[in-house]
């Protein structure tokens, strides 16, 4: 895993190394510069070692020097893809470095390249004899990747803090991208927090002319649910061990590698089956997992963990995490976040991740499993929302909205007047807005107020909207889980992991978002999906025989931290500019007074102002 940068225009060695050191907690291990390339192109890298220890430096060029790489990831299929390579002709001067296989497979095969790549990447690679700059990024967006172009500069890196260090980028910040934020809790690609810079989507390829600056941008693969009618009419317990032989296959590949690898284990059936199944290949002397223990019950997983830990043979680690450890951890993970994401969650995974890396350099995770299998509760809302909007008008529900809305707010876990209140709150809207109402901070009209101007909602989750009816053949289950992947997963779940994970220098890996599994599970009929109200019904069936059936049947408990408690007792930190909002004082004496739970916006502002009292001192 490593940081990548780069840019395209005229030499400015100072702010080619500026971009690398702002990546060096991506890559502690080693640097790489190419200041002055053909072309005018410069790329930089910073490497955290997991393959070829030896033989892996970047930035990489052939022989030739006809072609020059920088990549974030790792390819797990990548001896194959040599041997494939081999066969064609060509030579490898490296062990066994992934790496070079992206470089000489480029040259083979071209944009083809990534179909064929079962991993995660973001990459850039200079084509002298064809003169362009190509960047591109895995089909899930595991692995990050900005730029900004203009007339003067083509520019990229992998965060946000390293591309502000080419004078060069904007400062401004994105105000379409502010209202995105406050939309969904993150910003969505393409935007980004500034004025002029993009994320390269998941699935994406950019491919910059240099002869002219022209660019354009190609979609690789965008997940398509496929119903199979042959797969369907299967046994489901076929159909069950085939899944889990695929995940078996796809957890394999993931152990490869010249470092300590570990696994995270919450106590949830997706990261326990994970662990299981490494334990099995690897031994229980050499494989560790880890965990964090909380003193409020509500929020403490670790029980279950250490179950399934002592069940396997697990040699598992708990490590404490009491209230004062995540305010004391907070200042540095909002200074070093990067951009604004308010999922508080990315605490106890920062932590989590701290602890890990210990030990481990790469740790195996369950990401992935929620979004391709239905796991989220808005999926058991699906069915009861369709019949609720059939049979109930809309002043009958404007009176039942009134009347939840007079229920005591609870900061317990995912608390019933919480989950009552979130679900009402989209059922006076069309379907393909009941997920991001579900889940947004605030509503439109709320941030109409906000921004003290007008907010057109079909605008505001035009993203959301796109997801949800790129399918128009799709049924509820299957539309939400585009919408889960397409944007909750890439801007939310994956950055949180990649930037908790890369500040602590560690490599994380998830096996459910293996290519050859996915294309399974995209397949399969929704039906096997979410049964009777019961998410990941398939893989719960694949597990009878490797996990206790406490932890097959657990409902799903997310990574939570009690924020929502927090403002209450007005503990944490706020910064000027969150004093300054007269829209932000009415929401927090609310919660504060217990007439309504405002924590997901609350949160989000002081994540938001933070980013700003550091974007501004930079």
């Amino acid at each position: 895993m490593c940081g990548i940068a780069g840019f395209v225009g005229p030499a400015d060695p100072g702010a080619l190394k500026a971009m690398a050191d702002a990546l060096v907690h991506r890559g502690p291990d080693g640097e790489g510069l190419l200041p002055d390339g053909p072309d005018r192109v410069h790329l930089a890298h910073r490497r955290l070692a997991i393959l070829d220890i030896a033989g892996g430096q970047q930035p990489m060029l052939t022989d030739d020097e006809a072609l020059s790489i920088v990549f974030n990831g790792e390819i797990y299929n990548f001896r194959e893809l040599r041997r494939e390579l081999e066969s064609c002709g060509a030579r490898f001067r490296s062990d066994h470095s992934d790496t070079e296989v992206l470089l000489l497979g480029w040259r083979e095969w071209g944009m083809q390249l990534f179909d064929r790549l079962n991993g995660m990447w973001a990459l850039a690679i200079h084509d002298r004899p064809k003169r362009q700059l190509i960047l591109a990024r895995d089909r899930f967006g595991k692995k990050p990747l900005y730029y900004h172009q203009s007339q003067e500069i083509f520019a990229f890196a992998s965060e946000l803090s390293a591309l502000r260090m080419h004078p060069a980028t904007p400062r401004s910040w994105n105000p379409i991208a502010v209202r995105k934020y406050f939309a969904y809790g993150f910003i969505p690609a393409p935007h980004s927090l500034l004025e002029g810079v993009h994320k390269l989507p998941a699935g994406h390829m950019l491919t910059l002319n240099l002869g002219d600056s022209s660019s354009r941008i190609d979609r690789c693969w965008q997940y398509l649910p496929a119903p199979d009618a042959d797969l369907a009419a299967r046994p489901s317990a076929e159909l069950a061990e085939q899944l889990l032989s695929l995940l078996d296959a796809a957890v394999a590949r993931r152990l490869v590698a010249d470092v300590p690898v570990g696994a995270f284990l919450s106590g949830g059936i997706d990261s326990s089956t994970i662990a299981a199944l490494a334990i099995a290949q690897l031994g229980a002397d050499r494989l560790k997992t880890f965990s964090i223990s909380f003193a409020d019950s509500d929020f403490d997983e670790s029980p279950y963990a250490r179950q399934l830990a002592d069940q396997i043979g697990a040699a598992h680690r708990v490590e404490p995490c009491s209230t004062q450890d995540l305010y004391d951890a907070l200042p540095e993970i909002l200074r070093r976040i990067d951009e604004p994401l308010a999922d508080a969650s990315l605490l106890p995974t920062y932590l989590l991740c701290k602890y890990a890396r210990r030990e481990v350099t790469v740790a195996l995770g369950g990401d992935g499993a929620d979004e391709l299998l239905a796991g989220y509760d808005p999926f058991r809302a699906l069915a009861p929302a369709r019949a609720y909007q059939t049979l109930v008008p809309g002043l009958l529900h404007r009176g039942i909205e009134a009347v939840i809305s007079r229920l005591p707010v609870s900061h317990r876990y995912m608390s019933l007047d919480f989950k009552l209140k979130r679900t009402l709150r989209g059922m006076g809207q069309p379907p393909r807005l009941w997920l991001p109402l579900w889940m947004s901070p605030v509503t439109p009209r709320e941030l109409g107020e906000l921004l003290n101007e007008p907010v057109d909602t079909e605008s505001l989750y035009s993203e959301a909207i796109q997801a949800w009816e790129r399918s128009p053949e799709a049924n509820d289950v299957d539309r939400s889980i585009c919408f889960y992947i397409d944007l909750y997963l890439q801007d939310d779940i994956l950055t949180k992991v990649d930037r908790a994970s890369m500040m602590n220098s560690l490599e994380v890996r998830s096996p459910f978002l293996d290519i050859d599994l996915v294309n399974f599970l995209r397949r399969l009929p929704s039906t096997l999906k979410l049964r009777r109200g019961v998410g990941k019904w398939l893989l719960r069936q694949a597990t009878r025989d490797l996990l206790p059936q406490q932890i097959i049947q657990r409902r799903k408990q997310g990574f939570a931290v009690p924020v929502g408690r927090w403002f209450q007792q007005g503990v944490l930190p706020l910064t000027e500019a969150t004093h300054a909002s007269p829209f932000w004082h009415q929401q927090l004496a609310e919660h504060r007074a217990g007439k309504a739970d405002h924590r997901l916006y609350l949160w989000s502002q002081l994540v938001l102002d933070t980013a700003r009292s550091h974007s501004m001192g930079h």
